[in-house]
C-alpha cells in the first residue's frame, strides 16, 4: 500500500458523485463512498468492475455522529485519508422567498453548508495528525457559488458560503500540508438537469432551454485536482456546458 491513495466521496450514489469515485478510482484511488441509499452505493461500486477497491457507508452528512463514524471506518479500513470530496448536497423548492417554508431552508443549510463543514472538520483532523501528514479536500460549490438562478435562495446561500469555507480551509491547511479546492459546476448532465432541455427559468422571466455536457468530464476535472502534489493548488476551477447562460448578460 506505500503508493495507495485513499478518497471518501460524499454523494457518491448519484451524479457528479458517482462519476467523481469512478475517475478517482480510475486513477488508482480506493474510495469510501458515501450517501443516504446504500444500493446506490452499491451501483456505483459496481460500475467500476472493482468493488473490492470501495467501501459503502451510508450516511446523512447533516448528522455529526453519522460524519464520525464514516470518516472512522474509513480510515479504519484504509489507514489514511489523501482525499475528500464534499460533494453532497440538495435543493430547495423553487418558490419566492416569502412562500419557501422554513423546514425547508434549515434542511439545505444543514446538507449543503453544515454537512460540509461537518465532513471537511473531520478530514482536516485526519489529515493534520495522520503520518505523513497533509491531504486534500474539494468542495463542490456550483455555478450558484457565483450567481444564483431564480427562486433559489436557499441552495444559492448555502452555495455562496461554501466559497468562504474553501477559502478559509486552503488557509488554515498550509501549516499542514492540506490543500483546499472548490470545484463550481454548471449543467452537467444528472437527473437534476434532465428537464434543462425543456426549459429552465431565467433572470428576465422568461425560460429557455439550456445545454448540459457529460458529467464524465466532472469526474475527469476531480481525478485531476486530486492528482496534484500538495505543493500545488487550484483554488477554484469552474467546469461548464459552454453556451449555457452564464457569462455576460446571458
Amino acid at each position: 500500500m506505500e503508493n495507495q491513495k485513499f478518497a471518501l466521496v460524499t454523494g457518491a450514489g448519484s451524479g457528479i458523485g458517482r462519476a467523481a469515485a469512478l475517475a478517482l478510482r480510475a486513477s488508482g484511488f480506493q474510495v469510501a463512498l458515501v450517501g443516504r441509499r446504500r444500493e446506490m452505493l452499491r451501483k456505483t461500486a459496481e460500475l467500476s468492475g472493482g468493488a473490492e477497491s470501495f467501501l459503502v457507508c451510508p450516511a446523512d452528512i447533516a448528522d455529526e455522529s453519522s460524519v464520525e463514524t464514516v470518516f472512522d471506518t474509513a480510515v479504519e479500513k484504509f489507514g489514511r485519508l489523501d482525499l475528500l470530496f464534499n460533494n453532497a448536497g440538495i435543493s430547495a423548492p423553487a418558490v419566492e422567498m416569502d412562500e419557501l417554508d422554513v423546514a425547508d431552508w434549515r434542511r439545505c443549510v444543514d446538507v449543503n453548508l453544515t454537512g460540509s463543514f461537518l465532513c471537511a472538520r473531520k478530514a482536516f483532523g485526519i489529515m493534520k495528525r495522520q503520518s505523513p501528514r497533509g491531504g486534500r479536500i474539494i468542495n463542490n460549490g456550483s455555478i450558484s457559488a457565483t450567481s444564483p438562478r431564480p427562486k433559489n435562495a436557499p441552495y444559492t446561500a448555502t452555495k455562496h458560503a461554501i466559497s468562504g469555507l474553501t477559502k478559509c480551509i486552503a488557509l488554515d491547511g498550509r501549516p499542514h500540508d492540506i490543500c483546499c479546492s472548490q470545484i463550481d459546476i454548471g449543467n452537467a448532465g444528472t437527473p437534476l438537469t434532465r428537464q434543462f432541455g425543456e426549459g429552465v427559468a431565467q433572470a428576465n422571466g422568461s425560460v429557455a432551454s439550456e445545454p448540459v455536457f457529460d458529467v464524465k468530464h466532472c469526474g475527469d476535472a476531480i481525478a485531476y485536482l486530486a492528482g496534484l502534489p500538495l505543493t500545488t493548488n487550484v483554488l477554484f476551477m469552474t467546469i461548464m456546458a459552454s453556451k449555457m447562460p452564464f457569462v455576460g448578460r446571458g
